[in-house]
């Protein structure tokens, strides 16, 4: 990964829902990048690591937050105090970025769709423009395309020749690999031969990515269909860690710093859950 993304780069982490790349998030704060530029569909806690360790000089979104929680405490901390840094922020709807998404992997300049109507998204974001349709002369939305230097997904499976097999919802992450000049995917196993494993099966073929890694779990606090449950119970504690700095700081030193690799965070979030007086329900 250090190789593969630069300071200042334009990185999408996506996944919806599950299959959330927090493993190779992780990585980027342990590397120290700076000054990205990041994109993703709903950036939720990930991001909000990210922005909290100051890697992160812009956000390029459609909605941000702790999902079924609340807010994203980092992410407003750096908006409204600029801490630890100022970022920039480009508001999308999720049409809009998945658009945007579709074009640069199609290697169109733009994106076309009904969208923005009644807003005023459009006299603030240079990526959103209005054009005439030449066949009816309906006034439409145009999107810039949307390609990013990295791509970083995590999925179920590879096989040894590097081909990719994710199933259940896959977001925009197809589009976001085929559009970006380099790609990074997380697994949760390697086998010989991908083997469909559920419903919306998806394969990206070798040529698509530049790297694999297995990482078993790497989506945690996330899900991947098939092999591990949403951690809920994080994504509540996270509120609470996230809220002050100094306490983020302690999380983030300890449990993404403070270990060598995704499994060390594992052991960590494992013995955290096994501390004395502490219920699993919390």
């Amino acid at each position: 990964m250090a190789d593969l993304i630069g300071d200042g780069d334009t990185v999408a982490m996506e996944g919806f829902t599950h299959l959330i790349p927090f493993a190779a998030g992780h990585e980027v704060i342990r590397q120290g990048k700076r000054g990205l530029v990041v994109t993703r569909l709903t950036p939720d806690v990930i991001y909000d690591q990210l922005i909290g360790a100051g890697c992160v000089r812009k956000v390029i979104f459609s909605w941000g937050g702790n999902p079924g929680v609340g807010s994203l405490h980092r992410l407003r901390d750096a908006v409204e105090n600029s801490y630890p840094h100022p970022i920039e922020i480009e508001e999308h709807s999720h049409a809009g970025i998945a658009a945007r998404y579709a074009a640069g992997a199609a290697g169109l300049p733009f994106g076309v769709l009904r969208a923005y109507a009644g807003t005023d998204l459009a006299a603030h974001t240079a990526t959103i423009r209005t054009l005439a349709c030449p066949f009816t002369g309906e006034e439409l939305a145009a999107v810039a395309a949307l390609r990013p230097d990295v791509a970083v997904i995590h999925a179920q499976q590879a096989d040894r020749a590097g081909n990719v097999g994710m199933w259940g919802i896959t977001g925009v992450q197809k589009e976001a690999v085929l559009g970006a000049k380099r790609s990074i995917v997380t697994v949760e196993e390697v086998v010989e031969e991908l083997i469909p494993g559920g419903s919306n099966f998806v394969v990206l073929p070798s040529w698509t990515v530049t790297a694999v890694a297995h990482v078993p779990q790497g989506c945690h606090p996330s899900y991947a269909l098939g092999f591990s449950k949403r951690d809920n119970r994080f994504y509540v504690e996270w509120d609470e860690i996230s809220r002050d700095r100094a306490t983020f700081d302690t999380w983030i030193d300890q449990h993404v710093k403070g270990v060598d690799d995704h499994a060390g965070y594992m052991r960590m979030v494992t013995e955290s859950r096994a501390e004395p007086g502490r219920s699993r329900d919390g």
